[in-house]
């Protein structure tokens, strides 16, 4: 009975001194435990205003989504040198691979599509309007080919691209 009294004694003192030892550790070292970082506490702190302009309340892409296309205005200069400029340089980073060089559909990736995408020098598409253009470019075209690329491609390049294509006139 004295042996397992003594076993239990032991025990007792060895665990009473490990939970003093953490005790001790937590209370007085700057390397606390996981508790002690503020990862764990997220909203100690007042949470920041957010910052005036952020959310749009007028405008935007739902706005260019629901809009009638003929209600879409382009903020580019049409016979801007610039903006033709960078339209092209647009046209070629983000179209050209289906569109092709010469905008006649025969781009790399473009050759491989049943049906072709579409001339962008043809009388159709020089013909639409700006509005009609930009939605069928950021939103896509229901049942075609074209995808949306309103989160690829800012609205400043998709205005800059549809002013480019329109000075291309249509095709002789």
């Amino acid at each position: 009975m004295k042996p397992v009294l003594f076993l239990l004694l032991a025990v007792a003192i060895v665990l009473t001194g490990a939970y003093t030892v953490i005790t001790v550790y937590d209370d007085n070292l700057q390397v606390g435990r996981m508790w002690e970082t503020p990862a764990v506490r997220p909203h100690e702190q007042p949470i920041p205003l957010m910052a005036t302009g952020i959310v749009p309340i007028k405008g935007g892409e739902v706005f260019a989504r629901t809009a009638h296309a003929s209600t879409l205005n382009s903020p580019v200069g049409t016979h801007l040198a610039v903006d033709l400029k960078q339209g092209e340089t647009a046209y070629n980073r983000y179209c050209r691979h289906c569109h092709g060089q010469y905008h006649d559909g025969m781009g790399t990736v473009g050759q491989s599509f049943t049906p072709l995408p579409g001339d962008l020098r043809s009388h159709k598409v020089q013909s639409m309007i700006d509005g009609a253009l930009y939605k069928e470019i950021s939103f896509g075209l229901p049942g075609g080919r074209q995808p949306p690329l309103a989160t690829t491609v800012s609205i400043h390049d998709r205005w800059q691209i549809i002013a480019y294509l329109k000075s291309l006139g249509t095709r002789p």
